[in-house]
């Protein structure tokens, strides 16, 4: 893959994982029933695999790292998979402002290249999958799990070529997640994005492309999630719920119109809700979320 490729790839995880192309370095979840618990980070790593307390004493072995000082005590407790960090909330305010810490972004994007990426690039190779979309699919089996599981069943190219292999584990992949405990089958958008772009014969990943209604450019992937003039995007309550710097503007707007809520950037029922209530009380109607009415209403 070129760069761009690499970055774009990189990017469909991000908005995956975090509901942003560029990346949520401080994004923090622990979904019930997840069995890697306490998960953080652009590509959210977690407290169950161990690889948080990796990602963590990487950064606190960095120089400049601002919160070193704040995290290093944590380390016992998070080699340990002290599951009582879940609820831990001094753990999770550091993280989340480490988050903002440019060292702290370069050590994931680091940390998620050497023990992700890299590996999946060459797992991909290995077994015949070359093209930047198949090889995104291989990626995204690292970063959320069962690569191990999946690849085995089904082997390696071969003769069936590489677009059908691609769309058979696609397929596969899905098929498996639905079977899992929950929330993993809430989790087959995953899949069905693949198929979509597998369907528009996106092999190479062209840019733009739109991913899980996150447009992904390659001025965004330069700089911000939204960049000037860019046309906003619909927010409502997806599965998983989205994330991002336009869900915390709806929220500080809302609560600056005198609606009780925290602006967290996540667009979960709550937000759902006032959003609705908003849109009552100003007469907007036809929008299934926060579209273009609701936001021109709020001053967005």
């Amino acid at each position: 893959m070129t760069d761009l490729q690499q970055a774009t790839a990189r990017a469909i995880v991000n908005v995956f994982e975090t509901g942003r192309v560029r990346g949520d370095y401080g994004a923090i979840t622990v979904l019930k029933g997840d069995s890697g618990h306490l998960s953080y980070g652009r590509s959210q790593t977690t407290l169950g695999s161990g690889g948080l307390f990796k990602l963590i004493g990487q950064y606190c072995q960095e120089p400049n790292a601002q919160f070193a000082t704040q995290l290093t005590p944590f380390l016992p407790r998070l080699q340990q998979k002290d599951l009582s960090l879940d609820s831990d909330a001094t753990l999770r305010g550091i993280l989340k402002q480490a988050g903002d810490d440019r060292v702290m972004q370069n050590t994931q994007d680091q940390f998620f290249s050497a023990n992700f990426f890299a590996p999946a690039l060459r797992a991909a190779e290995a077994i015949g999958v070359m093209t930047p979309l198949g090889q995104t699919v291989v990626y995204d089996s690292h970063i959320q799990g069962g690569w191990g599981v999946l690849q085995p069943r089904i082997g390696a190219v071969n003769a069936r070529g590489e677009q059908q292999w691609v769309q058979d584990y696609v397929r596969l992949r899905r098929d498996w997640l639905l079977r899992l405990n929950p929330p993993l089958p809430n989790t087959v958008y995953r899949m069905d994005s693949f198929s979509t772009l597998i369907a528009q014969s996106g092999w190479t990943l062209p840019l733009p492309l739109t991913i899980h209604g996150m447009t992904i450019t390659e001025a965004i992937l330069q700089g911000d999630d939204i960049p000037p003039n860019a046309s906003k995007r619909l927010l409502s309550l997806q599965s998983p719920f989205l994330r991002g710097k336009d869900v915390v503007a709806l929220q500080v707007k809302l609560a600056a119109n005198g609606l009780a809520i925290t602006a967290d950037g996540i667009y979960g029922p709550f937000t759902d809700t006032l959003v609705k209530q908003w849109q009552n009380s100003h007469q907007i109607s036809g929008e299934n979320g926060a579209g273009p009415k609701t936001l021109a209403s709020l001053g967005l």
